[in-house]
């Protein structure tokens, strides 16, 4: 337990005797049983390998509480034993206690091994000098067809990769989730040397105080220019003002995900290129994102799909120095209990099944308690 990357964020003031012996000792046992939790595949991720998933009683009811059908807490039935929310809630509020530090050798280690699995310094991105004119580039999804690069496909790659490994020193990925809402951590995130959002979220003066504005890295699912934009084919200013709230940010979409992605995501180039915008329009390298879908698997996340945030923080894992991680929760109520919205901006559910939220949040408790990312699900001060 030497090792577990906290610090006694009042060191060098007396505020409960013996110079804080009680504060101490208080921070040790959470963070002592928090991480047997973890450890032992109680609650989260064992030895950062093996998941052992959570599960209701034989109701499926969590803390008395009767989860819809779809919740993605209700199925599960095959853990180590059956832990309540308020358990699970109980002990990461005691984590709180303590100032979360980074431990660089846990964090070394990890980038390490994303960096031999996936890479993406070098294959984050479709470029031209990953992908020469004349490739055949296979489908992340659809593996049977490919898409020959001809030279006016090749023509919308940047030459290379525009960043660097660790280039960023503090990165904030921002979810969209609902525990973001009345956070006011809208400062802090700003305050970040550089920004990843997903799904071009609204960041109006509305919301701007809990999620901040600064916008460095903003990706789009092709299935919101369908069904937000009907495809652009008739009226694109509407789209192009959407993403004027971004500024200059670089927007990014997984062109390469199947056969149906790629013409919606180069008409978002086109239309850029219209209107003479200056960001920059990225591709996902569907092989980078196959990877990181095999990485996470055998972390246990095992989904149909990776949501944007997963794809997002593991990037950034490699981009960045440091990472914290804000709206991200998988439950419909925050640490404290209290019920909250599916989204920060509103309360509409995912398809159920296709993404496996609990479990990447479980992998992003278990990181923060080896001090190799920071989660933030308290409001900031």
């Amino acid at each position: 337990m030497t090792r577990m990357s906290y610090a006694d964020p009042t060191a060098g003031r007396d505020l409960l005797g013996s110079r804080s012996l009680c504060f101490i000792f208080i921070c040790a046992f959470a963070v002592v049983t928090l991480v047997q939790q973890i450890l032992y595949g109680k609650n989260y991720v064992k030895s950062g390998q093996q998941f052992s998933r959570l599960h209701g009683d034989e109701a499926g009811n969590w803390s008395g509480l009767n989860l819809p059908d779809d919740s993605p807490l209700r199925p599960s039935r095959y853990g180590r034993r059956r832990v309540k929310t308020s358990e699970l809630f109980e002990r990461w509020r005691n984590m709180q206690v303590c100032k979360w530090e980074q431990n660089k050798e846990e964090t070394n280690k990890f980038k390490m091994s994303l960096s031999q699995c996936c890479n993406a310094p070098s294959f984050l991105f479709t470029t031209k000098r990953n992908t020469p004119s004349g490739t055949k580039l296979r489908y992340e999804v659809d593996t049977s067809g490919v898409l020959h690069i001809s030279p006016e496909i090749f023509k919308m790659f940047p030459d290379d990769m525009p960043y660097s490994r660790s280039e960023f020193k503090r990165c904030a990925v921002i979810g969209n989730g609902g525990i973001s809402r009345n956070s006011k951590c809208g400062k802090e995130i700003d305050s970040a040397d550089f920004v990843f959002r997903c799904n071009i979220p609204p960041i109006s003066d509305k919301y701007s105080a809990d999620v901040g504005s600064k916008t460095d890295f903003v990706t789009i699912n092709p299935s919101i220019i369908t069904e937000r934009f009907q495809k652009l084919e008739k009226w694109r200013k509407p789209f192009y003002e959407v993403l004027q709230s971004y500024e200059n940010a670089s927007i990014v979409l997984p062109a390469f995900y199947n056969t149906r992605n790629t013409d919606v995501s180069f008409r978002v180039k086109y239309v850029l290129d219209d209107f003479s915008s200056p960001r920059g329009v990225f591709f996902f390298h569907p092989q980078y994102l196959l990877n990181v879908q095999r990485f996470w698997s055998l972390q246990g996340v095992r989904a149909k799909r990776l949501s944007s945030g997963l794809m997002l923080v593991t990037a950034a894992m490699e981009l960045c120095e440091e990472v914290h991680l804000y709206g991200f929760w998988a439950f419909p109520m925050n640490p404290a209990g209290v019920f909250i919205t599916h989204h920060y901006y509103d309360n509409v559910k995912p398809r159920p099944g296709f993404h496996a939220m609990p479990h990447e949040i479980f992998n992003f408790l278990h990181m923060h308690t080896r001090g190799i990312l920071h989660l933030h699900t308290q409001p900031c001060s």
